[in-house]
């Protein structure tokens, strides 16, 4: 069993670590929290036990009904493989603890390439993980472009690639975030981080992309233009979006025309949280020129994606699965997770 501590019990860490958890290879030894929130009484409420930065904090803990195991450095020696789900900045201070206690360590898409110096998809490089000591799960908006990039070159060839990513202004729990009345710029220059991001995943592939933030809490929504290199077809660009295990088609009649539709979906579904791990793409959005241009809609639901792409990197830098394919079909089946 691969004993995996969760630094940072927040969005993405509590996904990170319910994921963790129903895998048969892999066990939660701790989970952090540095005040005490609700999310720190959930994590007691699941058994996972609680670990603080600051002891001296421990008090206001107790004070609150919950229950703290001891302190982070000592969740840290105790584990295999360190998921570091700090906020953005945070993470990379963190790394000295972790190289002190000679940890394997993961971060999130809100640090740099530079704090693990490889970036990580499980589509795309699962073997260039094997054995890492540091690796960094990139964001969730380029976890969905190196899945569809990466799936297009490898049948036709990707010359170049646009694309506009229409981004949620919050996380739905999040109250004090924005824009309520706005559509923000991000950032007003061109490129945005996006494309430079995919090719710490896909060094050679050509990418401009382009950001703005928009008044909704639900999903990322992004518009997507290819030039391949080779003959393509909608049928087969469909076929293949079809077959792959971490996209998954919005077909045509279904009558969903919006984010607000795919979330309602999973929830219906019965999806954990009401979370979509897969790129979400719309079959009607997507269409090939005669001159080879591929052009598609895809929507990232933030909180969701990169989760089942940690669970793999663990797996991989643990360096007890080799086959990415192998690795996938554990995770997705663990989470009983069959793309839409």
């Amino acid at each position: 069993m691969i004993k995996v501590a969760v630094n940072g019990y927040g969005t993405i860490g509590k996904r990170v670590a319910d994921a963790v958890f129903a895998q048969k290879d892999m066990e939660i030894i701790g989970v952090s929290k540095t005040r005490p929130s609700s999310e720190a009484l959930i994590a007691n409420k699941k058994g996972y036990p609680l670990y603080i930065a600051d002891i001296s904090k421990k008090p206001l803990f107790e004070a609150a009904g919950i229950k703290v195991a001891g302190t982070v450095d000592e969740m840290i020696a105790a584990c295999d493989v360190v998921v570091d789900a700090t906020p953005g900045g945070i993470g990379a201070k963190n790394r000295a603890l972790y190289e002190k206690l000679g940890k394997k360590a993961l971060w999130q898409g809100g640090e740099d390439h530079e704090v693990a110096g490889f970036s990580f998809n499980s589509s795309c490089n699962y073997n260039e993980a094997t054995g890492r000591q540091f690796t960094r799960v990139v964001s969730c908006n380029t976890t969905g472009l190196c899945r569809i990039i990466k799936a297009m070159d490898a049948e036709f060839g990707v010359k170049k690639v646009r694309a506009t990513m229409v981004r949620r202004g919050a996380d739905p729990g999040d109250p004090k975030r924005g824009p309520v009345d706005a559509i923000v710029l991000n950032p007003v220059t061109i490129p945005s981080h996006h494309g430079p991001d995919v090719q710490t995943v896909l060094p050679g592939i050509e990418i401009v992309t382009t950001a703005l933030v928009v008044p909704t809490t639900f999903m990322h929504m992004h518009i997507v233009q290819m030039d391949l290199k080779n003959k393509a077809s909608k049928e087969k660009v469909i076929e293949i979006i079809k077959a792959h295990p971490r996209m998954g088609l919005v077909r045509k009649g279904l009558g969903i025309t919006s984010t607000a539709e795919i979330k309602e979906y999973a929830s219906d579904l019965g999806r954990p949280r009401s979370d979509l791990w897969e790129s979400c793409i719309f079959e009607e959005s997507v269409s090939v020129s005669d001159d080879n241009e591929l052009y598609l809609f895809q929507a990232i639901h933030q909180e969701a994606d990169v989760v089942v792409e940690n669970v793999d990197a663990i797996r991989a830098m643990a360096g007890e699965v080799k086959d990415p394919e192998v690795s996938i079909k554990m995770t997705n089946a663990a989470l009983g997770f069959e793309a839409i």
